[in-house]
């Protein structure tokens, strides 16, 4: 395992660069996880994927690794501005039920997709409800150190002033000059000293539901407050690696860094990383224009976007064909041929034991297995890794077809290596392997019902059946030959 040659792309400075952990063999690794107001949507599963890949590899190169992965429940405001209703208070009102139904309801469903796609649990997912005191004592250094106000009971980050002692910007490489000529005058009636400034507190109006008090009065903590406090918390005031969708470069990520750099003095992370876009067929994905797809859409075939569901297995190969930097595009033929490239590689894997070996190899098996390494030291590249395990499978089937030889040790080494490549390191599942016994025949009666009910016309008892099992990680899948299902459990 080649721990020293791991390079990973740095948003920071652009560049790739040796991976070097402040700690020998300790990781410290941190994700921006989702806001639970909504339905998780394919961009964050893109996200999440993409990390757990990198969760798994380091895990595999021997480093112990605390990956925190928060929650935002509270202080995500509408637009991303720092004015208006939080999203969370907002959908609760709009339901008028608790936030913290919302809450619960929109975590549930993150979890249990995530599930389906085989995604490990983090070490540690913090929330920001729970850590309210964690950011006033932010909050507090930031005062003291001289880069923040108090105005009428909120509190706001001097971006002008930090700027003289730290450069604002650095991440997304935007120049304050630029962005103090593209935002707007003041008016004289806002709260700020500059249209740069951002809330680390805001005050709370006496009908907004989610509220804590600080010295400053009853309020609520800024959105980009809540990953400074709970990555320094659990990871330390600098560590490792910060991930995140670009989308949240500017001003989350510039945010984050500021505040790390304004309560301490230096910056909090040494390597930043960011997953690109997802485009559906072609275009980028939209509620506005209903270019958009959930991830049990697009599992279970129920939407007009694509022509036929995907098993979430495939789904996931589907995304390690793409770097996570570059765009990825859904489309039902790409689907399609990682389904086809899916089902080749799982029956390759499954020759292996049967495999007949040799006095001596014919091919350079170390070689062939150094290759999975170097694509995954080149800033985790499961494109290459992907390209590779494919030339493994062309031998497999060479050697099963008695065209080339391997020996018995070379057997063992490259049934372990890809063994624990494909399945602990890309994270894929055999499909068959994803009920057990039981729960097939349960599932066999189930769908028998359902199908009963569908013939009938029954279709609020079919839709029934068919939302009771999603809450449960269940999906099913209605297609030409009948409905099929996967399970996350």
């Amino acid at each position: 395992m080649e721990k020293n040659k791991l390079q990973i792309y740095s948003s920071l400075t652009g560049k790739k660069e040796l991976f070097s952990p402040i700690n020998k063999n300790f990781v410290g690794l941190y994700v921006c996880g989702p806001t639970v107001y909504s339905n998780v949507h394919l961009g964050n599963c893109r996200t999440f994927i993409s990390f757990d890949l990198v969760y798994r590899y380091l895990l595999h190169l021997g480093f112990k690794v605390r990956y925190v992965r928060n929650i935002t429940d509270v202080g995500h405001l509408v637009d991303d501005a720092d004015e208006g209703e939080d999203k969370i208070a907002k959908k609760a009102r709009l339901e008028q039920i608790e936030p913290m139904e919302i809450v619960q309801k929109y975590t549930v469903d993150f979890h249990n997709v995530m599930a389906l796609f085989n995604s490990l649990p983090p070490s540690i997912e913090p929330t920001a409800t729970a850590h309210i005191l964690e950011q006033i004592e932010l909050i507090k250094q930031i005062i003291e150190n001289g880069f923040a106000y108090e105005v009428n009971g909120s509190v706001y980050f001097d971006v002008l002033k930090y700027n003289e002692s730290f450069p604002y910007g650095q991440l997304s490489g935007r120049k304050i000059e630029d962005l103090i000529s593209g935002t707007r005058d003041l008016d004289g009636q806002e709260e700020k000293r500059n249209s740069l400034d951002f809330a680390l507190w805001k005050n709370a109006s006496a009908e907004h539901l989610m509220k804590w008090p600080s010295p400053w009065g009853i309020g609520f903590p800024g959105w980009h407050l809540e990953c400074s406090a709970m990555s320094t918390k659990y990871l330390g005031e600098l560590f490792d690696i910060h991930g995140g969708g670009m989308d949240l470069k500017f001003p989350h990520h510039e945010c984050e860094i500021a505040q790390g750099c304004a309560s301490t003095g230096k910056s909090p992370v040494n390597y930043w990383m960011h997953t690109n876009m997802l485009t559906l067929n072609g275009k980028k994905m939209s509620k506005s224009t209903g270019n958009t797809l959930l991830p049990l859409e697009l599992i279970s075939g129920e939407n007009d976007l694509l022509e036929k569901g995907f098993d979430p297995m495939v789904v996931r190969f589907f995304m390690m064909q793409a770097h996570y930097r570059s765009t990825l595009d859904f489309t039902t033929e790409a689907l399609i041929a990682s389904e086809k490239g899916f089902q080749k590689l799982m029956e390759a894997i499954s020759k292996l034991p049967n495999l007949n070996a040799s006095n001596e190899s014919s091919f350079d098996v170390k070689k062939l297995v150094e290759s999975f390494y170097e694509a995954m030291n080149d800033d985790f590249s499961a494109p290459s890794l992907v390209a590779n395990l494919f030339e493994a499978i062309r031998y497999i089937n060479l050697i099963s077809d008695d065209k080339e030889t391997i020996s018995k040790q070379d057997l063992t080494l490259l049934s372990k290596e890809i063994n624990a490549f494909v399945f602990d390191i890309l994270g894929l599942k055999k499909i068959q392997e994803q009920g057990n016994g039981k729960l097939s025949k349960v599932m066999d009666l189930v769908l028998e019902i359902r199908q009963e009910a569908r013939e009938t016309k029954n279709w609020s008892m079919s839709d029934l059946i068919r939302d009771k099992l999603n809450e449960v990680g269940i999906v099913v899948k209605d297609g030409k030959d009948g409905a099929d299902w996967t399970s996350g459990l």
